[in-house]
């Protein structure tokens, strides 16, 4: 494939594992993603001189799979670690039993350095915004045209069909916004840890507030006094607009359930728009006249896992 031009855009675990199928392959991959660093949902961002993992909360990754191959490959490098088999079970009010299943895996220095890792060697652009995809390549924001002989949409459905031509046969595939549910992500930092000190996580069911709670400290090995609570979409939906205004709702539902007395020291509110779809596609990936689309959306379940494994099948796909 060594005369083969192929443009990923989106620098996520989806596009970054698309883009090292296809350098794998001979191809001359370029990756374009407009934030400032990879990593897409795998998020991490330093506050208060620690990062805080905000996206993806964890890692699964199913025995066997071709990703339990690249989790392995972390773990043996110190880049993520088993975490934990078993979080709490709450309702809106308070815990009351516990969970458990397969493995989490977490990362000593956030969930982006995986990323990271895997962008190594690649040809990965920051701050690149692609505003279109035509018949030729892509357009980035300011007009500049890249050609590119085939084009990889890492990234969920809503904004992969914002990229596409009216008449592209992928818009009868993909997802409408309506179709994507919404979370708000809201570090809580407290002076000092104030729960069990084995939670690891809690899944809360029946609440208007709150879908999950990650002890940050505990999944990222430093102990650190750092909550990061998950809302509910329909909450979510209605504080987009200025995801700041959740926080006390959050606070005052996380305070209750875990039975913490007293406010937390600081606070930050993440929106994530399109963080999960209400129903993921049973195909992997979908690709059509030379554009594919792929991302946690595809493959069934939503994952870091899902995503990892759509990227990798569709950069497979294409250099076959």
């Amino acid at each position: 494939m060594s005369d083969q031009r192929i443009t990923v855009v989106g620098a996520g675990l989806a596009g970054l594992a698309a883009a090292r199928a296809l350098a794998d392959a001979g191809a001359a991959v370029r990756v374009l993603d407009r934030g400032r660093v990879p990593g897409g949902r795998l998020a991490s961002r330093r506050i208060d001189e620690r990062p805080v993992d905000l996206g993806a909360s964890y890692l699964t990754a199913p025995e066997g799979s071709r990703f339990a191959g690249i989790v392995d490959d972390w773990v043996a490098r110190g880049l993520a670690r088993p975490w934990t088999d078993a979080f709490r079970v709450a309702d809106d009010e308070r815990m009351h039993g516990s969970s458990t299943g397969p493995i989490r895996y977490a990362a000593p220095a956030g969930l982006r350095s995986l990323a990271v890792d895997l962008a190594e060697g690649l040809d990965v652009r920051q701050q690149s915004a692609v505003t279109r995809v035509t018949a030729d390549g892509v357009e980035l924001d300011g007009g500049e045209l890249l050609a590119s002989d085939a084009v990889v949409l890492a990234m969920p459905d809503p904004q992969a069909r914002r990229l596409l031509e009216p008449a592209h046969p992928l818009l009868d595939l993909l997802q409408r916004p309506e179709e994507w549910e919404p979370v708000i992500a809201v570090a809580l930092r407290w002076p000092e840890r104030a729960w069990p000190a084995d939670l690891h996580g809690v899944f809360v069911n029946d609440s208007p507030t709150v879908g999950f709670i990650a002890d940050d400290g505990d999944r990222r090995g430093d102990g650190a006094p750092v909550l990061v609570a998950h809302t509910t979409p329909a909450l979510a939906r209605r504080h987009l607009d200025d995801p700041d205004t959740v926080v006390p709702e959050v606070v005052a539902a996380v305070r209750r359930i875990l039975g913490i007395a007293v406010e937390p020291a600081s606070t930050y509110a993440h929106r994530w728009t399109f963080a999960r779809p209400a129903a993921a596609h049973d195909e992997p990936f979908a690709l059509d006249g030379g554009v594919g689309v792929a991302g946690d959306g595809w493959g069934g379940k939503p994952s870091a896992g899902a995503a990892w494994t759509s990227g990798d099948a569709l950069g497979k796909a294409l250099s076959a």
